[in-house]
């Protein structure tokens, strides 16, 4: 007979019951306090057992009551570290060993490895507040961090993430530390960078002319320098920022002489308010919610906000643009320079430009003795150099511009398993590489262009580095089919298989990677220049298709500009070539121009070219006389700025060329952007909505003839807010659904991922 009484009891006595489990916990669990924090659930659980460190994951035995297993496997996920990302790869149960206490084991390099690197952490609230303490040991210390914050990639030299195989080897800890370090009751529990005055790193500031000081003093005559107008090399996580009085026109513009940087864009550094810490920053720049959320994300990214019409900083920060580069300091040097200085600082990348950020002292003062009056050092040696990431909010979202310190290397599953490791190489501009395997992609941080030997050296460093990092080598290289590309030609010159992957076909593939459920596409590649599967320069496309079964669908009237590789940098072949092409004249006629005229009509070092970002290029050059960019994208960012109201959309025809392949024609625009009689502001908004329309246009063709479910946008033309905005307005009352990037980079920094999409899909 049924007793109910029996079979509570029963149940009961099996809830109760001990067990014991094996735990493999695999994901992001190295370097951000994921052993303290498992020990500290398992004593409020009550359970027995241990926990330790395997070759980037994450073993734990636990054994006790079946209740308190359950509890403690719920809060293992659920109530995990903040920058934590764990995932529980494997649960066993396991013999009951009757175990006494919980304890943390050593780490245990062996079996195959399931590797996560930690990225760089910000400066928590609880090591900020005990820095500012006059009361604590380490009452402003510059190097304060606790197992929630702190450098972690910048300093790691091999895993298992353990003091030892950090550049912070070097400095062992005192007796103090030494505790805090062994507590597993303290938040400095297995701290790997854990330092203080008396045993971790210092600082030194060291110029022509200045006595070397130490410490605190270094730090108070950094500031007070920097008061009075001078550049200061400051060492920070990741490498050297250039640093001066953002609102000091003689400093920003002496920086700028020193530095050649013209016109470029310089970031800015604020110190936090109160509330939020975002009060100063509201003074100078329009901050909504969502880029109020993004400046003070964890990653503490720069971020591209419009400016005040009351700005009251230095005019010369972003010359010819409405916005300004704004980043919160992350590091706790930071912090005392920007409390002592108590205003904005520029924070530049402490290189020349488009090099990668330099990282060791003495190439340091070589390299930048003639910018920076004083060096303020610190000699905690950087691992590997990390640029600080740039996002712009383009259609309600935070899109990386620049892969960087703290969102590097970057993990993104694939949509299916590799046969075997890859490494892409990217581009030759922005360039990140990745190395893929299984169902894993690693993106790098910023590398930069490889122009100079310094790029080529630290684009060969990151190849070597991530390969040993992650304990996988790559079995095959894949490069862009453009074959001057510097990534290229290194890949050439490996002994490794090599696949070319066509530059627009990488840029598409990028963004499918972000939305595998998405089986057939229509994208848009719009960018400056890419080497076509026709010969011709490519950077209008559009493509129907998926990852290795893209077809060109549609594209732009091409037109011939002569000089090579100087077109980038010199817009105005751009709009001398749209001019040519029409029978127009070409109003700044010069030597160089007329010489350049001779070798377009007699078709000598001139290339047919299908780019968007070209046509910007004419249109800045025609709307403002913009003839040489001192930066990538000078021009068009010129001219994205100074365009105001909606514009009137010129319609611009289209039309099938022989070989059946769509095309706008741009010519209709090329009179009204050089119609003087009208504001430039006025021409510059007709360009953008006109641009946007002929996309539009393109989608209405196109679904005449073709099956897609998704529109795509990617390229570095869309790193244009108004553009972008306006298409996907007008996409989404087609109730059409369109994406962008938000992983990667939609320029050429996020080559590298679709890169490595193409040889997932290739099999």
């Amino acid at each position: 007979m049924y007793n109910l009484a029996d079979q509570k009891r029963a149940n009961a006595t099996e809830r109760h019951e001990p067990g014991a489990l094996r735990l493999h916990v695999t994901g992001r669990v190295q370097g951000v306090g994921f052993r303290p924090f498992v020990y500290r659930i398992a004593k409020q659980c009550r359970l027995a057992g241990w926990v330790r460190n395997e070759t980037g994951q994450v073993v734990i035995h636990a054994e006790g009551d079946a209740n308190d297993l359950n509890r403690f496997l719920d809060a293992l996920i659920n109530d995990a570290p903040p920058v934590a990302r764990p995932v529980l790869g494997a649960k066993i149960k396991t013999p009951f060993e009757k175990l006494q206490g919980f304890n943390i084991l050593a780490s245990f390099d062996g079996g195959a490895p399931d590797i996560h690197v930690p990225p760089d952490l910000f400066t928590c609230p609880d090591c900020l507040a005990e820095m500012t303490d006059p009361d604590e040991r380490r009452y402003r210390y510059p190097f304060i961090n606790c197992t929630q914050c702190g450098p972690r990639y910048t300093l790691i030299e091999a895993l298992p993430y353990d003091r030892s195989n950090t550049t912070m080897k070097e400095f062992p800890l005192c007796a103090r530390c030494e505790a805090e370090f062994k507590n597993p009751t303290d938040r400095r529990f297995h701290a790997q960078p854990l330092a203080c005055p008396d045993c971790g790193p210092s600082l030194s500031l060291v110029g022509d002319g200045i006595e070397t000081l130490e410490g605190d003093d270094a730090l108070k005559a950094s500031i007070s320098a920097l008061h009075e107008g001078a550049i200061v090399a400051v060492k920070g996580i990741g490498g050297y920022h250039l640093m001066c009085d953002a609102a000091n026109d003689e400093a920003v513009l002496r920086l700028r002489d020193k530095k050649n940087r013209p016109g470029k864009p310089l970031a800015v550094m604020f110190p936090p308010g109160g509330g939020e810490g975002l009060d100063k920053v509201l003074r100078e720049v329009e901050c909504g919610e969502i880029a109020a959320r993004t400046l003070l994300d964890p990653v503490r990214p720069i971020v591209l906000l419009g400016k005040r019409l009351n700005f009251s900083l230095s005019a010369h920060l972003s010359p010819g643009l409405n916005e300004l580069g704004v980043f919160l300091p992350y590091s706790p040097l930071h912090h005392l320079l920007l409390d002592g200085f108590a205003g904005p600082l520029v924070a530049t990348s402490g290189n020349i430009s488009g090099e990668p950020v330099l990282t060791e002292p003495q190439e340091a003062e070589e390299r930048l003795a003639n910018i920076a009056d004083s060096f303020l050092h610190h000699n905690r040696p950087i691992a590997r150099p990390a640029d600080d990431p740039v996002v712009r909010i383009i259609g309600g979202e935070a899109r990386p511009i620049r892969m960087g310190r703290g969102y590097a290397p970057v993990e993104i599953d694939l949509p299916a398993k590799l046969s075997r490791p890859v490494l892409a190489l990217g581009g030759h501009m922005k360039n990140t590489i990745a190395l893929a395997w299984d169902r894993r992609c690693v993106m790098s941080p910023h590398i930069g262009d490889l122009d100079s030997l310094r790029g080529m050296d630290m684009f060969e460093q990151v190849i070597f580095d991530l390969q040993k990092l992650y304990s996988v080598e790559a079995e095959t290289l894949i490069c862009d089919a453009h074959a001057t590309y510097a990534s290229s030609k290194w890949a050439r010159g490996q002994t490794l298989p090599v696949k070319e992957i066509q530059h627009h076909h990488a840029h598409a593939s990028a963004l499918t990677g972000e939305h595998p459920e998405i089986e057939n596409w229509l994208i848009f590649t719009w960018d400056g220049v890419g080497f076509g599967l026709d010969d011709t320069l490519w950077g209008g496309e559009a493509f129907i298709g998926a990852p290795c079964r893209w077809g060109r669908a549609a594209s732009f009237r091409p037109f011939e500009i002569a000089g090579g590789d100087k077109t980038g940098r010199e817009p105005w072949r751009s709009a001398a070539a749209l001019c040519w092409e029409l029978d127009l004249p070409w109003s700044n006629s010069d030597h160089e121009s007329d010489l350049a005229k001779q070798a377009w009509d007699r078709r000598l070092n001139t290339q047919a070219s299908s780019a968007v970002g070209r046509l910007f290029d004419a249109a800045a050059s025609l709307t403002l006389g913009f003839t040489h960019a001192s930066y990538e994208g000078e021009g068009p960012m010129l001219l994205e700025a100074i365009a105001s109201g909606q514009g009137t959309a010129v319609a611009l025809p289209q039309y099938s060329d022989m070989e059946g392949l769509l095309r706008t024609d741009w010519e209709p625009l090329v009179p009204i952007l050089m119609d003087g009689s009208r504001p430039a502001s006025a021409r510059a908004a007709d360009f953008h909505i006109s641009m946007a329309r002929a996309l539009i246009d393109q989608v209405r063709a196109l679904k005449e003839t073709h099956e897609f479910e998704a529109i795509g946008l990617s390229g570095g033309v869309f790193q244009n807010r108004i553009l972008s905005e306006h298409v996907m307005s007008m996409l989404r009352e087609m109730d059409m659904p369109v994406f962008m990037p938000r992983l990667v980079p939609t320029n050429d920094g996020g080559l590298a991922f679709g890169q490595v999409i193409e040889a997932v899909y290739d099999g």
